[in-house]
């Protein structure tokens, strides 16, 4: 069993940063990806960013120069440094952890980021 917990969500003006923070908790062992996921009003869910145990990562082009996706092992912690922030990056943002054995995913409750003109 696994537990993710975001925070760090608020509403910031446009221009803006904020760090979304997910917490874990659990079984942790066999979670070699780590990744961050969003949905704003009226859209699909969709991918933001992804880091792997080995430390590569990998953006949407949408937030590709603006956020950056870390993690601290120590913390058990997994980190998503949001700059430039524009009315457009408004969703509630998710953090996700798969297990490499089946692909099982493993989502948060969510964090609302809303950014303001």
């Amino acid at each position: 069993q696994v537990q993710l917990v975001e925070s760090g969500g608020g509403v910031v003006q446009a221009g803006g940063s904020l760090r979304l923070s997910c917490a874990a908790s659990g079984s942790i062992f066999g979670l070699d990806t780590w990744g961050w996921y969003r949905q704003g009003p009226g859209k699909q869910r969709e991918f933001v960013a992804v880091i792997t145990s080995g430390g590569s990562t990998s953006y949407a082009n949408s937030v590709k120069g603006r956020f950056t996706i870390s993690r601290d092992n120590a913390k058990n912690t997994l980190y998503l440094q949001m700059n430039s922030l524009k009315p457009e990056d408004t969703a509630v943002y998710v953090c996700d952890a798969v297990r490499t054995v089946g692909g099982f995913h493993y989502w948060g409750q969510g964090t609302q980021v809303t950014v303001s003109s």
